[in-house]
Order: C-alpha cells, then sequence, then structure tokens
C-alpha cells in the first residue's frame, strides 16, 4: 500500500496501527507490517486467519481486500493471497 500524504514515519505509522486496528476489530484477523517498515510512505501488511473451511477465508480475504480499496489514505497497490 502506498500512504502519499506521509510526510514522515509518524504519519505512517498512524495509517498502519489504524488499519491494523480496524482490521483486527472487524474481521477477526491477525495484522502485522511485514515489509517497509523505513519507508516511510509505502506498507506491507500480511493478515493470517485461521478456519475449518477455506470459503470462509477466501470470502473474508476479499472483504479486507474491499475495505483496503476503499481506504481514504492508503492506496492498495498490489497484493496476495495464499490459502
Amino acid at each position: 500500500m502506498i500512504v502519499r500524504e506521509a510526510r514522515s514515519l509518524k504519519d505512517k505509522r498512524q495509517v498502519v496501527n489504524s488499519i491494523k486496528d480496524r482490521l483486527r476489530n472487524h474481521f477477526n484477523v491477525s495484522v502485522a507490517e511485514v515489509a517497509f517498515q523505513e519507508d516511510r510512505q509505502t506498507l506491507g501488511l500480511g493478515v493470517a486467519m485461521v478456519s475449518n473451511e477455506s470459503s470462509h477465508i477466501r470470502k473474508t480475504l476479499d472483504q479486507i481486500l474491499d475495505a483496503l480499496r476503499g481506504h481514504p489514505v492508503a492506496e492498495l497497490v498490489k497484493y496476495e493471497i495464499n490459502v
């Protein structure tokens, strides 16, 4: 994801923490910043969840992608899904 308006790492971390909290609370998933920690405008998030049905995981991940695409500050530019 790209946070074009971030002028510092502090700005970026505010956006990252907001996204992580929102995803954890709304979708009950684990979220971590896994890449680009020192880049002030680029962020890489990892999302993990466990379920006994892959269809549930795919549906939830699709909902998460929709939520990220609609984020007002961060722009989703690339993603990868592994189930």
